[in-house]
């Protein structure tokens, strides 16, 4: 794993919205007394959902929420790499490049991301649409090489499927999310290959 460290240029200030504050509070609230540190995922997690990344002031105030050190905040965010640490666009790709991804073809998506959004990683595209990054395996690996957007994921992809769910979002459209080659969930490419014949 690559190290994680925290974006260089941060906010000045983080704040909960009273809604998502109320949110953290009935997370504490499932601990015994004093161990409310129990809560430090679901409100890094309530955070990001809030900003769309994890800042260094909002470490410090779910620290304090939380009364913990904020280095074990930060042990946290910096391990977990569902936790961004730096601005993402509109949209954030995640391309799964682990061994199943990869021997079905996850080069050629990393590659359609590269010229689509940005040929680095972790890096905004010019119309603030997109970052894109490598994750580690997102549970689809009969169906790989797949990517999850906004908590969607694409399937069963090539290099011109991935352009094309790119544009589509690009364009304000819906991709419809699973696998893209017309197959149903896990079902063997191709169809059925036992039991086709009654008996």
């Amino acid at each position: 794993m690559s190290l994680r460290r925290l974006a260089e240029k941060q906010p000045d200030s983080f704040a909960f919205s009273a809604a998502n504050k109320a949110r953290v509070e009935k997370e504490v609230a499932k601990y015994p007394a004093g161990r409310q540190a129990s809560a430090v995922i679901a409100a890094l997690w309530i955070g990001q959902e809030q900003e769309g990344w994890v800042t260094k002031p909002m470490i410090e105030h779910v620290a304090t929420m939380l009364a913990m050190p904020s280095i074990r905040v930060l042990e946290v965010a910096t391990f977990y790499t569902m936790f961004n640490l730096e601005p993402i666009g509109e949209h954030l790709v995640q391309v799964c490049t682990t061994t199943p991804c990869w021997l079905r073809g996850s080069d050629e998506v990393v590659k359609a991301c590269k010229k689509h959004i940005h040929d680095k990683p972790h890096t905004i595209s010019a119309d603030g649409k997109f970052s894109w990054m490598e994750v580690e395996c997102l549970g689809a690996c009969v169906n790989a090489p797949m990517i999850q957007i906004d908590g969607d994921t694409y399937e069963d992809l090539d290099g011109p499927t991935t352009e094309k769910i790119i544009e589509e979002l690009r364009a304000g459209k819906t991709p419809k999310p699973g696998p893209q080659t017309g197959r149903r969930s896990s079902e063997p490419e191709g169809g059925p290959t036992v039991l086709k014949e009654k008996v």
